[in-house]
């Protein structure tokens, strides 16, 4: 019995079952020990969570409480600072302070200055105020929030003209709530609702219907807001329980989620392989054109460079003939080193771009001028249109003049029989235009847009055999996107290819 080896196709599956329905296991397996262990630590967690979210809700209230009577005290100390102050004057900063429910200013005698008229209650209020005030509190002066009968007061020493005056400010219940509770409390986000909640456990403040929600914590306030509480509770249907549930949920569709990522994951990673393996074919491709490339001129110019050392050559027109072939291959070898230069650099993202305003006529006149005595040689008719009016267009003149040189050189190299070359500069849509055309081989449709990636060659048998690293259409795509342009091809088998470079008039 002949035994075969599994292909590594069969190897390839037999491997992705296993790195689905393992990775599956151990996650169900987890997940379901994950969710008891939950569903013993979620009330517990919840409650930890929402007594740091009182306590800060607490802190973010008094603060604001705080900042806010600061300002009202520091516009009294200036009002009582004031040339000719007098006590009346501070019924405009009430008017001002809307937060002030009422407002006391008493001299050190206990003198009522402010209001002028106090009533019994308002009286009975100072009254209690001066017992609680120390006379080592007149000295040192300061803040302090007092609590008399029913409500706060904040008191604080202030000078007016070098007498010490103590000022006592009350708060207006409904500016308390809606300018210090309302604010702060609503940017507070989340499922849970906060409510305040006064020395007699009714809310003041709340950001939903409290019927039917279960408390969770409470954080009191400090000396500014005494007995009153942060409360917050969890609406109805968002207990812990009601939490693992949805946890479950969401587990069971996470679950399956990562399922299909897995399988994504190997069809993914089967054509990444495919991929990598055409890539190094083409890099393989592609050294071994640059090789032949570099080695060819590399050969005319040693073949000739050798025969002129030697003395071979008398006649001055051979001469200058030798020296026009070696200038050649020295320019066609300095591109395609430029070519793989440019590509490495761009690979490795080091290419950058010199952008500054450049004349277009003597750019595109010096690319053909370049290739003046390959197109002479070979017979090419060459028909430049360019307009004498083109404006300057930012640009690296450098990288336009080799993207435009390498659409050049495939025009001469795939132009077959029929020798022309169109090279056309225009303005069109906001954008100078650079097209170079040819009557050569054409590209097909289906190829078009494969002909701008790295290392890629049409295929097709004449095209072969010609020389090129694959390069040179990436190189110019990437060069007019730099410049925030693009690169069009039209073309037809048989009928010649137009490239052309859209290049922004503006950067």
């Amino acid at each position: 019995m002949t035994i075969r080896p599994a292909s590594p196709l069969v190897r390839f599956s037999a491997f992705g079952l296993l790195a689905v329905v393992l990775p599956a296991a151990i996650l169900a397996v987890l997940g379901y020990a994950s969710l008891r262990q939950w569903e013993t630590s979620a009330e517990l967690l919840f409650r930890e969570q929402a007594r740091d979210l009182a306590s800060m809700t607490t802190e973010k209230v008094e603060m604001l409480l705080s900042h806010t009577e600061d300002e009202i005290l520091s516009r009294l100390d200036t009002v009582l600072q004031r040339p000719g102050f007098i006590p009346g004057a501070l019924g405009e900063l009430m008017a001002a302070a809307p937060l002030v429910g009422r407002l006391y200013l008493v001299d050190r005698g206990g003198r009522v200055l402010f209001p002028a008229a106090p009533t019994r209650e308002e009286a009975g209020v100072v009254s209690k105020l001066l017992v609680e005030i120390s006379p080592a509190f007149w000295e040192r002066g300061g803040r302090r929030h007092v609590v008399v009968g029913d409500q706060v007061v904040l008191a604080a020493v202030l000078q007016a003209r070098g007498t010490p005056l103590l000022v006592a400010l009350s708060r207006n219940p409904e500016v308390l709530r809606r300018e210090i509770l309302e604010k702060t409390l609503r940017a507070v986000e989340g499922p849970t609702i906060i409510a305040v909640l006064d020395d007699q456990d009714r809310a003041v403040y709340t950001r939903a219907p409290l019927e039917g929600a279960e408390r969770i914590a409470t954080a009191s306030f400090g000396a500014a807001l005494p007995s009153w509480r942060v409360a917050l509770y969890h609406p109805r249907g968002m207990s812990p329980q009601a939490a693992i549930r949805r946890q479950a949920t969401v587990f069971t569709i996470a679950f399956g989620l990562l399922l299909v990522v897995i399988v994504a994951g190997l069809v993914a990673t089967y054509r990444l392989v495919r991929r990598e393996t055409e890539m190094a074919r083409l890099k393989s491709d592609f050294v071994a054109n640059v090789s032949h490339d570099l080695k060819t001129p590399l050969s005319l110019i040693r073949m000739f460079g050798e025969t002129l050392e030697m003395g071979r050559v008398r006649d001055q027109v051979a001469l200058q003939e030798y020296y026009r072939v070696i200038t050649r291959e020295s320019e066609r070898l300095s591109r395609l080193i430029d070519n793989v230069l440019d590509f490495s650099r761009i690979e490795g993202g080091a290419r950058q771009y010199d952008i500054a305003p450049t004349a277009v006529e003597p750019l595109v006149r010096e690319t053909l001028e370049a290739f003046g005595y390959v197109l002479a040689q070979e017979g090419f008719k060459v028909d430049l249109t360019m307009p004498p009016d083109l404006p300057k267009v930012p640009m690296d003149a450098g990288a336009v003049g080799q993207a435009l040189a390498n659409l050049v050189d495939n025009a001469i190299k795939f132009s077959a029989e029929r020798k022309w070359l169109g090279v056309e500069a225009g303005v069109q849509a906001g954008h100078l235009t650079l097209t170079v055309a040819d009557k050569g081989m054409g590209i097909p449709l289906a190829e078009l847009e494969k002909i701008f990636e790295k290392f890629y060659r049409v295929g097709r048998s004449e095209t072969q055999g010609r020389r090129g690293s694959g390069v040179g259409l990436a190189l110019v795509r990437h060069i007019a996107e730099a410049h925030g342009g693009r690169v069009t091809v039209e073309s037809r088998p048989g009928e010649g290819s137009r490239f052309t470079l859209w290049l922004p008039l503006c950067p």
